[in-house]
């Protein structure tokens, strides 16, 4: 069984759009899927699925009771070959997950294994410790993004967070490499400085067999980008910035699985309670989600190993493949046009929408360029 964690720093990316389009298509190909909302507190995935309301028994009624029956959480769907967990919108959310209630869903999850091809966990936005962890069940864990520069900087930094609790997971209480992080987190000045590769040759002159250990496991560790929401084909370029940062500071390779623009009638599939892909399937964010499904499926299972050549093809590829959806995007919209099911007004209120937008993320970058400034000023490394 395949263990898919969806993730996002900041919530607004479209990470459960990802969640419920990707599970209906690995279902659509024949896949035993199990969709499961782990974004307690905030649970909303239903909507998508077609579900009215949660239904009486969830996540949260299994956290309530883990001796309970797990079986009664799974709820058969519309679509066959997909089973849905869904969350808990009166759970208080995953920061205040005890260490007994989380092993006991892991446990219940890995128990699904004997007739599930692939679990998707929708998790919640943030570094809480509960979706740190989740995410590292899989070495292919998604991280969904948009070109906003604070959903972009989110996404380093959960990544960071992600990698830094990865060492917490490998290294041993009372060991050299366990006393060093504990230094490094207590002391905030030497942890604005440090980078993950230095922190490491650091690990491997002190503690060289936590550095071994380490340098195993995260041998096949290799997160995933979505660069969601995007409005222009240079828009795309943004997942670079993600990709350099956690190459040259936390020292992992992230494959690009593609990019997806900002569509209306996403919007229109969901508050016709359907998955954009069963709503439209010919319309370009349909196309891009089924084309990212078929790359997770074609490609290698948990043990496979990324190199800087993957890397740069992947990067490639969603570039190439922004600028192609583009051109669908531009003849979809004349198309309408010249039907009369889009009117001039109608592309006009549409362009003063976007251009509001743009206006809003200009103010931030602006704000956000102005903070990181004073903080480069004052000596601070991100």
């Amino acid at each position: 069984m395949r263990i898919l964690p969806i993730a996002s720093g900041k919530g607004g990316v479209g990470k459960s759009l990802v969640a419920a389009n990707l599970a209906v298509a690995f279902a659509q190909a024949g896949r035993r899927v199990v969709l499961a909302d782990l974004d307690l507190g905030a649970s909303n995935l239903h909507i998508a699925l077609g579900f009215q309301s949660p239904t009486a028994k969830g996540i949260g009624s299994f956290l309530n009771n883990t001796k309970s029956d797990f079986s009664q959480v799974l709820n058969r769907t519309d679509i066959r070959g997909l089973r849905f967990i869904p969350g808990d919108q009166e759970m208080p959310g995953m920061a205040n997950l005890k260490s007994f209630q989380r092993n006991a869903l892991v446990r219940r999850f890995q128990s699904l294994s004997a007739d599930t091809d692939i679990l998707i966990l929708d998790l919640g936005a943030g570094t809480h410790q509960s979706i740190l962890d989740f995410f590292l069940l899989s070495g292919q864990g998604i991280v969904v993004s948009s070109p906003a520069v604070t959903a972009v900087l989110n996404a380093y930094v959960f990544l960071k967070n992600t990698v830094f609790r990865l060492m917490y997971t490998l290294f041993k209480k009372g060991t050299e490499a366990y006393n060093y992080l504990e230094r490094v987190r207590r002391d905030s000045t030497a942890n604005q400085h440090l980078y993950i590769p230095q922190m490491l040759r650091e690990i491997a002159l002190i503690d060289p067999e936590s550095y071994r250990n380490y340098m195993t496991a995260t041998k096949h560790f290799h997160p995933r980008l979505i660069m969601n929401m995007i409005d222009d084909p240079k828009d795309a370029d943004t997942a670079m910035k993600i990709r350099r940062s956690c190459e040259e500071y936390l020292d992992i390779k992230v494959e690009h699985l593609g990019v997806m623009y900002r569509d209306t009638v996403q919007e229109t599939a969901l508050s016709s309670r359907l998955p954009v892909v069963l709503y439209k399937p010919q319309a370009v964010i349909s196309q891009a989600l089924y084309r990212i499904a078929d790359k997770i499926l074609d490609s290698g299972e948990e043990d496979f190993t990324l190199t800087d050549q993957d890397v740069d093809d992947s990067f490639q590829e969603a570039s190439i493949e922004a600028e192609i959806d583009f051109e669908n995007k531009m003849e979809y919209v004349e198309e309408l046009l010249h039907s009369g099911a889009l009117t001039q007004g109608d592309l006009l209120e549409t362009i003063k929408s976007q251009q509001f937008e743009l206006s809003k993320l200009k103010k931030e970058n602006n704000f956000l360029k102005h903070k990181l400034t004073q903080a480069v000023s004052k000596g601070f490394k991100i």
